[in-house]
């Protein structure tokens, strides 16, 4: 054996970061992708529950240990909140690494947050080049409602014989065909068809809306996106901007609208350092115009075709109820081909139950709840799962009728809304005209009566010998007038 060749070609095995070898071999792949340097698109499609928030936030950091600049990653997220989980997590993962100097370096991943958020701070950055004042304020969804409706009643609508939408409704309307970059009667036929009379007063309504904003020098939240895409549509802009960030991540990707996309293909036209992470099983947010395409599109959008990365090991669930949600992702007409597993093991399957309608449904869970309670199994250790929180109206009459203690989260419970409040005050002070509450409520429904005079008509009924009586001896203000008569005779009957 000759010593000195096998001295000279002998070679330590590398010996893999400890940050790295927590993950699986998908995620690996995932996080070490380009090596640290400016690479190709990759889409990295994660299967629910297969740590795909542990996965973007490992490649951040890995890229910083790397030497990416963290001054120059964008990084944008779905709400704040993830942002600031997602910079935490770089920190402690890189900090494994750097040590102290983890602190200053993530410290400097400041642009880090959603879409909204860094189109604010872009939008401030480039205004004298669009022309827009850079002292520019921002509305919340409450204040552009409020201009809505200003302009509404401006324009006259707000006392059509017919009842215009609310502004609310308008909103809605408005800020869909923005993020859908689709024509109003498209958006109106397909999502809002109850308003499809109205199309002409629509547009007249938000060419008025569009024109206050401006001369008030304000932004709505769909104006951060809007302006940001005809901003990145600037051939110069678009490379200047692309220019300012080496690597570009987003996380939820399969959520995102048509205006998103287009400002990412503006940034990134040949995708050279772009990652995206989704599951297009798990796009549900098409109220907010999110669009599936963004997603099941990507990787055929540049000249170099994206690599894509499936996550598929579930780390929440067990083999059969993976197995039943694989058989029905499998149905999709269109999909990422993936196949989630896990090493939980269990003897126990989920049920599919068939019921008739919504009050079969929330009797079943009633009954199953109050079974499950009798072999052992606390109240607060069972939950319901709703995709919206709408859904769940029928099952918290039931849980209520039935008299089992609950817990909403995501959302007012059923009986708390106004509105539901307000049908309830109604049939009460019919039950009692004395219920002084529901009095008070009721009568402030009426147009022209506020807190004041709802209070004056309480007092009167009080003391009147009948209370029919009382509310009507009560003389209405003049706005009041017309709607007075019809609610005495509806209360007297």
């Amino acid at each position: 054996m000759n010593l000195a060749t096998a001295d000279s070609t002998f070679r330590e095995p590398t010996v893999q970061p400890a940050y790295l070898a927590r993950l699986n071999d998908a995620q690996r792949q995932a996080v070490e992708h380009g090596a640290g340097q400016i690479a190709g698109p990759l889409l990295v499609i994660a299967g629910a529950g297969s740590g795909k928030t542990n996965t973007l936030a490992h490649r951040v950091a890995h890229l910083i240990v790397k030497g990416a600049d963290p001054r120059r990653i964008l990084l944008m997220t779905f709400s704040r909140r993830a942002a600031s989980e997602m910079a935490r997590r770089v920190e402690r993962i890189a900090g494994e690494v750097l040590g102290r100097d983890a602190a200053v370096i993530t410290d400097a991943l400041t642009w880090a947050g959603t879409f909204h958020g860094i189109g604010a701070r872009l939008l401030r950055d480039y205004a004298l080049e669009i022309g827009l004042d850079p002292a520019f304020t921002i509305h919340d969804r409450e204040d552009s409602a409020d201009l809505m409706n200003l302009v509404r009643h401006e324009l006259g609508f707000s006392k059509t014989e017919a009842r215009f939408p609310t502004k609310g409704t308008c909103l809605a309307i408005y800020s869909r065909a923005v993020n859908a970059q689709a024509p109003l009667n498209e958006v109106l036929g397909s999502a809002f068809p109850w308003c499809a009379g109205w199309a002409e007063q629509l547009k007249e309504l938000f060419a008025g809306y569009v024109e206050a904003k401006q001369a008030q020098n304000v932004l709505d939240y769909d104006d951060l996106l809007l302006y940001w895409a005809q901003m990145a549509a600037e051939p110069e802009i678009a490379a200047h901007l692309g220019g300012r960030f080496d690597h570009v991540l987003v996380d939820e990707y399969q959520d995102t609208n048509r205006l998103q996309a287009s400002i990412l293909m503006a940034l990134k036209p040949d995708g050279a350092g772009l990652t995206v992470v989704g599951d297009d099983a798990q796009s549900i947010y098409s109220f907010r115009a999110a669009e599936v395409r963004n997603i099941l599109d990507f990787p055929n959008q540049f000249a170099q075709a994206a690599d894509v990365v499936m996550l598929e090991r579930n780390y929440r669930s067990t083999e059969t109820i993976l197995a039943a949600a694989n058989a029905v992702i499998g149905e999709a007409s269109e999909r990422f081909t993936k196949n989630l597993w896990s090493e939980r093991k269990s003897s126990d399957r989920p049920k599919l139950v068939t019921v008739r309608d919504e009050v079969e449904q929330a009797n079943f869970v009633c009954d199953t709840i109050l079974a499950e309670r009798e072999a052992g199994t606390a109240l607060k250790s069972q939950a319901v799962l709703f995709r919206a929180s709408h859904h769940s109206g029928p099952l918290e009459i039931e849980l209520t009728r039935r008299n089992i203690p609950f817990v909403k989260f995501g959302g007012l419970k059923f009986l708390d809304a106004a509105h539901v409040k307000d049908v309830l005050a109604v049939l009460r002070f019919a039950e009692n005209p004395r219920d002084r509450v529901a009095g008070f409520r009721v009568l402030q429904l009426l147009p022209g009566i506020g807190p004041s005079a709802a209070a004056q008509i309480v007092e009167t009924m009080t003391t009147a010998l009948d209370e029919a009586m009382g509310l009507a001896g009560w003389r209405p203000p003049q706005r009041a007038a017309d709607d007075w008569a019809g609610f005495v005779a509806l209360y007297s009957g």
